[in-house]
């Protein structure tokens, strides 16, 4: 393949600017055998759509996946009868609906305690002094953690990442069943700790404690289970939360025409977020593990191979987005995205998540008077798995 073979990947590349090497890749082949990931990389659209849906010969039911390792089987990292036991109980909670009427006041007003801490400042790191706590404060509402400091939370989440982290590069390098990360354990033990609390002192309203108690012979959750169904939902609420209100304002603030239009209509707010999403998703990659020998748009998968889906690479499949490397809030098809992932395993918070993005967004604009990228800083978007830019440094007005 001219200009990026798939021997010649880098994974610097991959977390750096993908985009070019992904593109190039789509074009030659939309099913890759990539040597430094050791897995098929799907990069186009329909052959995601493809892997996505059908669970049965693509699972997460695998000891690869790193996840599982460090908080348990969850929703996350089962299928079949037994992933849908365990998301069942968690499923009305999330529904858009009941999102909007539990929480959108409480984003409402912590967005806005946010970023009434760093208005008179001028200036501020955005990722971490907005979108990270609102995202944490939101997950901590939603598992019942009460008044627990953001700031706690991020240090647990940041802690459970890191070795999900180490996990799959153990997998990926040969080492899987070394020692466990000490730190993420212990991270992932005082969560758990919080969350029995929560479940013990039931006040009738607890989602935790609504879910868990029973066994798995009757169907219900354990606490056990409950348990490590709530890290995966905080991990994935902060996680690809923090990102999307990251991305939605680097894209935003990087593109004055359609920044322009967003002041003029803040109702394109929404569809500025799912355009960041098709864009940047926070969650570049997903894997799945072949069950059987398949050929899928050619490429001979074996039982047992890796299959890595490129949600950033079939977020711009040009077959599907037209002009797909622009940011454009005016596109009208965006909302087909993949960033949400698809099939049994489409991501349960997807309605919150656009809630707490487009709130973010909104509540940044409304009280920062001629936000701008402080041009004293870069602000790019890095990541192998979960995209998002390590600082994003923005300057506005006073007075």
């Amino acid at each position: 393949m001219s200009g990026a073979p798939a021997e010649a990947v880098t994974l610097t590349a991959l977390e750096t600017d993908p985009h070019p090497v992904l593109a190039r890749l789509r074009a030659a082949e939309p099913v890759t055998w990539v040597p430094v990931l050791g897995a098929w990389l799907v990069t186009g659209y329909g052959e995601a759509v493809t892997v996505l849906r059908d669970a049965r010969t693509f699972t997460v039911d695998d000891p690869r996946f790193s996840t599982a390792t460090v908080v348990g089987p969850s929703m996350l990292s089962l299928d079949g009868p037994r992933h849908a036991r365990h998301r069942a109980p968690f499923t009305r909670t999330f529904r858009s609906g009941e999102i909007h009427a539990r929480l959108a006041a409480f984003i409402r007003a912590e967005a806005g305690r946010r970023v009434s801490v760093i208005q008179p400042r001028g200036e501020a790191e955005l990722r971490r002094a907005v979108a990270g706590p609102l995202a944490a404060a939101v997950m901590a509402e939603v598992l019942g953690l009460g008044q627990a400091d953001p700031a706690k939370i991020l240090t647990w989440y940041d802690g459970i990442v890191a070795a999900v982290q180490a996990e799959a590069a153990k997998a990926g390098d040969g080492r899987a069943g070394a020692a466990a990360d000490p730190a993420g354990q212990a991270a992932f033990a005082e969560l758990a700790g919080h969350l029995r609390e929560v479940i013990a002192a039931d006040d009738g309203t607890s989602l935790l404690a609504g879910v868990a108690g029973g066994d798995s012979r009757s169907g219900s959750l354990t606490e056990a289970e409950a348990i490590s169904n709530a890290a995966v939902l905080m991990f994935g609420g902060i996680e690809t939360t923090e990102a999307m209100i990251a991305n939605a304002l680097l894209h935003l603030l990087s593109h004055p025409c359609g920044l322009e239009l967003i002041r003029a209509d803040r109702g394109l707010i929404p569809a500025a977020v799912e355009e960041s999403l098709r864009l940047e998703p926070a969650a570049a990659v997903v894997d799945r593990y072949a069950t059987a020998d398949a050929v899928l748009a050619g490429a001979p998968i074996r039982a047992g191979d890796q299959v890595t889906v490129s949600i950033a690479a079939a977020n711009r499949d040009p077959s599907v987005f037209g002009d797909p490397d622009a940011f454009d809030v005016r596109r009208p098809n965006a909302s087909q995205h993949l960033a949400f992932a698809h099939g049994p395993h489409f991501c349960i918070g997807a309605h919150l998540a656009r809630l707490e993005a487009q709130v973010a967004v909104d509540t940044v604009l409304q009280r920062l008077p001629r936000l701008r990228l402080d041009p004293r800083y870069g602000s790019s978007v890095r990541g192998l798995v979960f995209r998002k830019p390590t600082v994003l440094r923005v300057r506005w007005d006073l007075g």
